[in-house]
């Protein structure tokens, strides 16, 4: 069994492109391929989704490759931590020596949400909840908010602390969509457009063109290429729902099992972690998953980020290139929680760089709480 490790990782354009999904699929490949030292040739496996149904297929075919392994599995935003733990295998099994994890969105510029849709349309509970009007996801995450709102005290303050601590990291990164707009302010928060209640429009992700890629390959093949190699240490993944019918408890999410078994193969503690990127499509996302996990307490989630600790400067340095909330949001956003993590644990990011990041955690959420997926990466 050989030893897979990171050894690429880029963005393709961000923001508004007026780019094809494809143009920018190949971009966020042909970048992570340069860091990584490689060619596009070396692919033999290939993980994607988001083209159509035949998103690896679309896109192997675009790229002139024909890979010994690919996988399309749609989960939402955690899908691409899940890509992780597959693509391991893969390589560890020499199925494949090259794969590259990608996803690109050109949602903004296509005026088109539609990967929202996937999972509302096709359930059978849709004809029971359409009728009253949700907003996919917003008014599903909004009810988990609402109900956290009603047991924990400081919470309404706590979802305004994680919007301005992503807004801090996103001012100290000059590929964020709100890089130079400014600190958010309290009376900002209070301001902003109520969209389905609690949730206002500074709880919301951003809607932007974008993506990412990391190319994964043997420790043995990495010995020969440009950049340090990142460990992967250890991953986990839960399903637990698709729709809020079905979801038992609002307060807890599925992160606690994939952050368990993540923790459990890395042999790592949650205090040895030195840079967290998780999901934040809503800033209810984040503090549930914080709590999942289990930096904090179920219901502690509040009180630990209110010390601003989660800022640049702060002990716990969360979602650092400004996160879904004030960096980029494509649709799904795991594969830019993966590209950041590499790059942290690279020593690339300047001014917003953690000093000494060994470890670090990338969690992904998909769906409506539906799916979570941890990977825990280590600087070789």
């Amino acid at each position: 069994m050989r030893t897979p490790v990171i050894v690429g990782a880029a963005e393709c354009d961000l923001g508004i492109t007026n780019k094809s999904i494809l143009h920018l699929q190949a971009q966020a490949v042909s970048r992570a391929l340069e860091d990584a030292g490689l060619k596009i040739g070396d692919i033999d496996g290939l993980a994607t989704n988001g083209i159509s149904r035949f998103s690896a297929t679309q896109l192997a075919d675009y790229l002139g490759i024909a890979p010994a392994f690919t996988d399309s599995t749609f989960a939402g935003g955690s899908s691409f931590e899940m890509y992780v733990a597959r693509a391991f295998h893969a390589v560890a099994s020499g199925q494949c020596n090259v794969v590259v994890i990608s996803f690109a969105s050109n949602q903004r510029s296509a005026k088109s949400r539609s990967l929202g849709g996937v999972v509302e349309h096709h359930t059978p509970e849709a004809q029971f909840e359409t009728p009253f009007g949700p907003l996919f996801p917003l008014s599903y995450y909004a009810m988990a908010a609402q109900r956290y709102l009603f047991d924990v005290v400081g919470a309404r303050e706590a979802l305004d602390e994680i919007a301005m601590s992503a807004r801090e990291w996103a001012l100290l990164n000059p590929k964020a969509y709100r890089f130079g707009a400014g600190s958010l302010t309290n009376s900002d928060l209070a301001s902003s457009e109520m969209i389905s209640s609690p949730l206002r429009s500074s709880d919301c992700c951003l809607v932007t063109d974008g993506g990412g890629a990391i190319v994964i390959t043997s420790s043995d093949r990495a010995k020969d290429l440009k950049k340090r190699p990142v460990a992967i240490l250890g991953f986990g993944e839960s399903t637990t729902n698709s729709s809020m019918t079905t979801h038992k408890n609002l307060r807890v999410t599925g992160a606690k099992q994939s952050g368990d078994r993540a923790f459990a193969m890395a042999g790592v503690d949650r205090s040895d972690i030195d840079v967290v990127e998780v999901y934040d499509s809503f800033t209810i996302t984040s503090l549930l998953s914080l709590e999942g996990l289990g930096f904090a307490e179920i219901g502690q989630g509040a009180d630990f980020v209110l010390d601003r600790k989660t800022r640049p400067g702060g002990s716990f340095p969360l979602n650092t290139n400004g996160g879904g909330l004030s960096y980029c949001h494509p649709g799904q956003y795991g594969i830019l929680l993966l590209v950041e993590a590499v790059r942290q644990l690279r020593g690339e990011c300047g001014s917003r760089q953690v000093a000494n990041a060994e470890l670090a955690l990338a969690h992904g959420t998909g769906g409506i709480l539906s799916t979570n997926a941890t990977v825990i990466l280590g600087a070789a």
